[in-house]
Parts: C-alpha cells; sequence; structure tokens
C-alpha cells in the first residue's frame, strides 16, 4: 500500500485542521489504518485508529475529544479532523495502514508524514 498525507499546516491554538491521507496499490478496505504523530526529540506516538470497516475507533488520551478518526474505503482515504488544537500538538503527522487492531508503531505501510505547526 502506497500512503499519502496532506492537510497539514500552521494553525493558532484552538483551530482545526483536517488531514487526508489517500491510500493506492492494494485492498484498502482491508486494512486497519491509523495516525501516528512524532514531534522534535520525541519518539512517534499512537494518535488514532480505525477499523477495517470504520466501525471501531480509538485514540490516545491525549487526543479523545477532540480529533476524529475516519475513513472512506469508496475513495481510498482516511482522514483526521483535529480540533482545539494545543501548542503540544506540533509534530510531523504519519498515516499508517497495519493488519492489527489498533495498529501499531510497527505497522505495515507508513505515508510520508504531513507537518502540523500550532501557534500559541
Amino acid at each position: 500500500v502506497q500512503l499519502q498525507a496532506s492537510g497539514g499546516g500552521l494553525v493558532q491554538a484552538g483551530g482545526s485542521l483536517r488531514l487526508s491521507c489517500a491510500a493506492s496499490g492494494r485492498t484498502f478496505s482491508g486494512y486497519v489504518m491509523g495516525w501516528f504523530r512524532q514531534a522534535p526529540g520525541k519518539e512517534r506516538e499512537f494518535v488514532a485508529g480505525i477499523s477495517e470497516s470504520g466501525r471501531r475507533t480509538y485514540y490516545a488520551d491525549s487526543v479523545k475529544g477532540r480529533f476524529t478518526i475516519s475513513r472512506d474505503n469508496a475513495k481510498d482515504q482516511v482522514y483526521l479532523q483535529m480540533n482545539s488544537l494545543k501548542p503540544e500538538d506540533t509534530a510531523v503527522y504519519y498515516c499508517a495502514a497495519d493488519t492489527s487492531y489498533p495498529p501499531r508503531r510497527s505497522a505495515t505501510y507508513w505515508g510520508q508524514g504531513t507537518q502540523v505547526t500550532v501557534s500559541s
């Protein structure tokens, strides 16, 4: 699976962004999808995951209630709606495709990352 993330940018604290990840190459609906992020000097961390059908979602405590993951299997896309953004959300965000739910840091396929910067 090839993954292409987009939608990052610079936003003020309290603002919103929507990340998209387009998949190609294999059957998208057969994979668990997830978003991870990595801030400078920190390890990559899990943000959100969604099951193959989209019926199950799972979030890191730090983003629960603010971020929403969704997918459109007809369009081979997964999304991350980020609301009430905080400066600590600043990171490079990666989408990933995995065979395990929730998705792991050892996920099988990774996109190239998109930068999200939240100013205070």
